[in-house]
C-alpha cells in the first residue's frame, strides 16, 4: 500500500514541451497531423537551446479527433514529449530515450538473444510490445519483420521497431496511455504512441555526439576496469519552404557503436579469461527522412514523408572451445575457439501520401501510406561441423520481410450543438504481406548430420514461405462537451480480417471539470488484437540456450503437422476490456494528473514452452523426423490483468536571478498476473505443457513493478544543466526453478548533463550517464556454468555502468 501511496506524488517526466520558438501546433484534423504546411516563423530549431523548453498550449491529436484540445484538457491521459527532452539525453536511440523520460514505457535491454539483439521492442504499462499501437504522424506504423522467439522480453512479439525514426526527424512524441482500439484499430491495447515529424520552411541544425565508457565490471568471477566502447551519432536537419506556404524538411542520422562486453570469467578455460561476449552489439547504420506539404487549393492541400534506414547489427553467440566441438573436428580452423558472430542487417522504409481539405463543412483526410522491414541474417566467424575443417567460415542465413499498404479516410466536423460536437468517422483498408527465404544449403541444419552453421543456423527450404491477408475497418467517434464542466466521448469501431473474421469494439470517456483547477475523468473500453502474420507462420530451426544447454529447437506454426501433434490450434486474436480513472490538478506552474488504470486480457498470445524429446518417447517420435531435440509454436488461452497507477507531477518556475526551472517528479506502479494458462489439446499421454513457471514470471514479472524518475532542467543566460534520477524495481529473469531465476534488484540510476551555450546558434553538453556505475544484480555461478553470462539477459536500465558524453550541436 505504501508505493501504491508514493505512487499519488510521481509520474513519468513527459510534460517537457519543446520551446515556444519551435514549430507552431497543429490543427489536427482526425488522426492525422496538421492540415497546414509549417510557415517561416515555424522553423526555429529546438535542440541548440541552453534553456529548458518553456510553456506552451500542448495540443494534442492522440487519443481524441476534436480540433485544440490540450494533454491537460483530453479526457484520457497523453504525455507530451518534445524533440529536445529526447535529445539532451546519453542515448540517441527513440526507444531508450523514451524510457528514461516516460516511466510507464519500458526498454529492457536483451542481450545474447540473436536478432533480438538488433530489433529491441519497447512496452507499455508492462504489456506486450506488439499490444502498443504505434503512429508516424497519426498513420499506422510498420512492424518489423523480426519475431522475438527467445528468452527476452516480450518473447513471440513482433512489433514496430522504434529506433527507425531519428530524434532529428522528430518534432515531438504523443503517448496515450490508455486502450484505443475502438478508436485506431489492432494493437492498441495497451496505448499508443505517436511519432510526429518535423514540420519547417527554414532553418536548421547540425549535432555530434561521442560517448563511451568508463566502468568497473564486477561480475561473480572476478572484476575488471573497462574504457572505451565508443558510440558516435552525426545528425542534421534542413527545412526549405517553397510557393506561398510549402515545406520540406530533410533528417538524417549517422550512428556507429562499438560492442559492450559484459561477460563473466569462464571456468572452463585454465588460466579462466573471459571468452564470451555479452552486452550491446555493434552497430552501424544511418537514416533519411523527408517530411513535406503544401496547399494545393485555398481549401485542399498534399503532405507525405518518406523515410529510409540501413542498419547493419553484430552480436555474438556463445564461444566454441578448442577441442568442444560435438564430434566434430575444426580445430585447424579455429585452434583457439570461435566465436560465432549474428549478422543482422536491417532495411526498413516508412512513406505516405495525403490530401486534406473540405467538402461541404466537413474536413476530410484521404492518405495512403507503405512500410517495409527486410532483415538479412549472416553467421560470421564460424563452422559448420558436418564439414568439419574444409568448413565455410561465413555463411548466408536468409531473409524476413514484412511490408504493410493502408490506406485510410478520416472525416470530421464540429457542430453548434450542446456546447460543441465533433463527430468524427472513417474507413481504413489494410494489406499485409510477410515472406521467408532460405539461407545457402551449407549453412542449414541437416536431420540427423548437421545443426548447420554455429549460432545462427540458415533457414531451409522448408522454412520459406509467402503470406498475406487484407483488412477493412470502419469507425465512428462523437465527443460531445454537454456543458462547460462536462464531457462525454463515445467510439466505436468494426473490423473485418480475411485470415480469422471480425470484430466489434467500443470506448467510452467522461471528464467533468469541478473547476477551472481540478478536473475528473474516466474511460472504459474494449479492445482487441489481431495475431500477427509472424506469429502465425514463421518456422525455423535454431539452437535455443535453456538453463545454459543448448537445444537445437523447431518453431513451427501451430497449425502445421508438428504443431497440431503437439497441441496447436488456430490462432484467435487477443481481447481485452480497459478501465481507467484519473484527476487532473493545475494552477500556476504546476500540474498534476494521476490515473489509475485495469486491463483484463483473454485469449492471450504467447509462444509456447520448448517441448524437449526428453519429455516422453512419444514426443521424442514426433521429433526425430525433424532431427531437432525440442519444438515450440504459439497458442493463444494465456489470461492476466494488469493495474496499475501513473502520476505527472511537474512545476515550472521563472525567476529573473535564479534561472528557470523545470522540476518533475514522475513514476508508475504496475503489477501484471496471470489468471489461467492454457492447456494442452494434444492427444498424447501424457499431455506436454504449453505454458510453465518461466513463462508465466516473464509475463508478470518481465518490467519493473516500480520505476520512479525525478528531474530537474535548469537554465541560466547561456548556461543550462539537467539531473535525473531514476529508481528501477526488481526483474525477474526466471529460471525452471526457483534457484534458477536471475533478478536484477532494486537500483537508482543518476544522470546528469551541462549545457552552454557558447555563441548564438551554437551549444556544447557534456554528460554522464549512470553517474555513479549502477549495474543489475549479478548472476551468480551456480546459474552461469560457461561465465558467459554475467549479468541478467533483460535489464531495465541495461547492464553496461558508467557512459561519459559530449554533444556539439549548431543550428541556422
Amino acid at each position: 500500500m505504501h508505493r501504491l501511496a508514493a505512487s499519488l506524488l510521481v509520474t513519468s517526466a513527459l510534460t517537457m514541451v519543446a520551446p515556444a520558438a519551435r514549430a507552431q501546433e497543429p490543427q489536427p484534423q482526425g488522426e492525422l497531423p496538421q492540415a497546414q504546411p509549417a510557415t517561416e516563423a515555424q522553423a526555429a530549431p529546438t535542440q541548440d537551446s541552453a534553456a529548458p523548453p518553456a510553456e506552451s498550449d500542448d495540443i494534442v491529436v492522440t487519443g481524441t479527433r476534436a480540433a485544440g484540445r490540450t494533454r491537460l484538457d483530453s479526457p484520457s491521459p497523453v504525455d507530451v514529449l518534445s524533440g529536445a527532452s529526447l535529445q539532451r539525453q546519453g542515448t540517441t536511440e527513440v526507444a531508450a530515450a523514451l524510457a528514461n523520460v516516460a516511466p510507464s514505457v519500458n526498454f529492457p535491454r536483451a542481450a545474447a538473444t540473436d536478432a533480438t539483439d538488433a530489433v529491441r521492442p519497447a512496452t507499455l504499462r508492462g504489456l506486450s510490445p506488439d499490444q502498443t499501437l504505434v503512429l508516424i504522424n497519426g498513420v499506422r506504423g510498420h512492424a518489423s519483420a523480426q519475431l522475438n522467439t527467445n528468452g527476452s522480453v516480450g518473447r513471440g512479439s513482433s512489433a514496430v521497431d522504434l529506433n527507425t525514426i531519428p530524434v532529428a526527424a522528430l518534432d515531438r512524441v504523443e503517448v496515450l496511455r490508455d486502450g484505443a482500439a475502438a478508436q485506431y484499430g489492432s494493437d492498441a491495447i495497451a496505448g499508443v504512441v505517436n511519432l510526429r515529424l518535423r514540420e519547417a520552411r527554414s532553418g536548421g541544425g547540425a549535432t555530434v555526439t561521442y560517448g563511451f565508457y568508463d566502468t568497473q565490471v564486477d561480475t561473480a568471477r572476478g572484476s575488471r576496469h573497462v574504457t572505451g566502447e565508443n558510440n558516435v551519432t552525426a545528425s542534421a536537419w534542413q527545412g526549405i519552404g517553397f510557393g506561398s506556404d510549402g515545406f520540406l524538411t530533410l533528417s538524417g542520422e549517422y550512428n556507429r557503436r562499438e560492442p559492450t562486453n559484459r561477460a563473466d570469467f569462464d571456468p572452463r578455460v585454465s588460466p579462466s579469461r573471459v571468452t564470451g561476449r555479452f552486452g550491446d552489439p555493434a552497430l552501424e547504420q544511418y537514416t533519411v527522412f523527408a517530411n513535406a506539404g503544401t496547399s494545393l487549393t485555398d481549401n485542399w492541400s498534399l503532405y507525405g514523408w518518406v523515410g529510409y534506414q540501413d542498419r547493419d547489427v553484430r552480436g555474438a553467440a556463445f564461444p566454441r572451445l578448442p577441442g568442444v566441438t560435438s564430434g566434430y573436428n575444426v580445430n585447424e580452423l579455429y585452434p583457439n575457439g570461435f566465436l560465432p558472430i549474428i549478422n543482422t542487417k536491417s532495411t526498413d522504409l516508412n512513406s505516405a501520401l495525403g490530401v486534406r481539405g473540405q467538402v461541404a463543412g466537413w474536413n476530410v483526410d484521404l492518405n495512403v501510406s507503405y512500410g517495409r522491414n527486410r532483415l538479412s541474417f549472416r553467421t560470421l566467424d564460424t563452422a559448420n561441423f558436418a564439414a568439419g575443417n574444409a568448413s565455410p567460415t561465413a555463411f548466408y542465413d536468409g531473409r524476413l520481410i514484412y511490408d504493410q499498404w493502408v490506406a485510410g479516410l478520416d472525416v470530421t466536423r464540429k457542430f453548434d450543438v450542446f456546447q460543441s460536437l465533433n463527430v468524427a468517422f472513417g474507413l481504413e483498408g489494410r494489406r499485409e504481406g510477410y515472406k521467408i527465404e532460405a539461407g545457402e544449403a551449407a549453412g542449414q541444419p541437416v536431420s540427423g548430420v548437421s545443426a548447420g552453421a554455429q549460432g545462427f543456423p540458415a533457414l531451409t527450404q522448408a522454412n520459406a514461405l509467402e503470406r498475406s491477408r487484407r483488412n477493412g475497418s470502419a469507425y465512428l467517434d462523437v465527443e460531445a462537451q454537454l456543458t462547460d464542466a462536462l464531457l462525454l466521448g463515445l467510439a466505436g469501431r468494426f473490423e473485418d480480417y480475411s485470415d480469422f473474421g471480425s470484430t466489434a469494439n467500443g470506448k467510452a470517456s467522461l471528464r467533468y471539470d469541478i473547476a477551472e483547477w481540478l478536473a475528473l475523468r474516466g474511460t472504459v473500453s474494449t479492445g482487441f488484437r489481431a495475431p500477427s502474420l509472424q506469429q502465425q507462420y514463421f518456422t525455423s530451426t535454431a539452437s535455443v540456450v535453456q538453463n545454459g544447454v543448448p537445444f537445437l529447437t523447431a518453431t513451427t506454426p501451430s497449425t502445421s503437422g508438428l504443431g497440431t501433434a503437439l497441441g496447436g490450434v488456430p490462432l484467435d486474436p487477443e481481447k481485452s476490456t480497459n478501465f481507467s480513472a484519473g484527476t487532473v490538478v493545475r494552477f500556476g506552474g504546476f500540474d498534476l494528473s494521476v490515473d489509475g488504470y485495469y486491463i483484463k486480457l483473454r485469449d492471450q498470445l504467447a509462444l509456447s514452452e520448448n517441448i524437449n524429446a526428453s519429455f516422453s518417447p512419444a514426443v521424442a517420435s514426433l521429433l526425430s523426423p525433424y532431427g531437432v531435440t525440442a519444438a515450440r509454436f504459439f497458442i493463444n488461452g494465456v489470461r492476466s490483468t494488469t493495474k496499475g497507477i501513473d502520476a505527472v507531477a511537474h512545476y515550472r518556475l521563472r525567476t529573473e536571478r535564479a534561472g528557470a526551472f523545470d522540476l518533475t517528479v514522475a513514476g508508475n506502479v504496475n503489477k501484471v498476473e496471470v489468471t489461467d494458462v492454457p492447456t494442452s489439446t494434444a492427444v498424447l499421454d501424457p499431455a506436454p505443457t504449453l505454458f510453465a513457471r518461466s513463462r508465466v514470471l516473464t509475463v508478470e514479472q518481465g518490467t519493473p513493478g516500480e520505476k520512479v524518475t525525478g528531474t530537474i532542467d535548469w537554465s541560466l543566460d547561456q548556461v543550462g544543466a539537467l539531473a535525473r534520477v531514476t529508481y528501477y524495481g526488481d526483474v525477474n529473469e526466471p529460471g525452471t526453478t526457483p534457484a534458477a531465476d536471475v533478478r536484477t534488484g532494486r537500483h537508482a540510476v543518476t544522470d546528469l548533463e551541462l549545457r552552454y551555450q557558447a555563441l548564438p546558434g551554437g551549444q556544447v553538453a557534456l554528460g554522464v550517464s549512470n553517474l555513479f556505475d549502477v549495474y543489475p544484480d549479478r548472476t551468480i555461478p551456480a546459474n552461469n556454468a560457461t561465465g558467459v553470462i554475467g549479468f541478467p539477459y533483460y535489464s531495465p536500465f541495461g547492464f553496461n555502468g558508467r557512459y561519459l558524453y559530449v554533444r556539439a550541436g549548431l543550428s541556422w
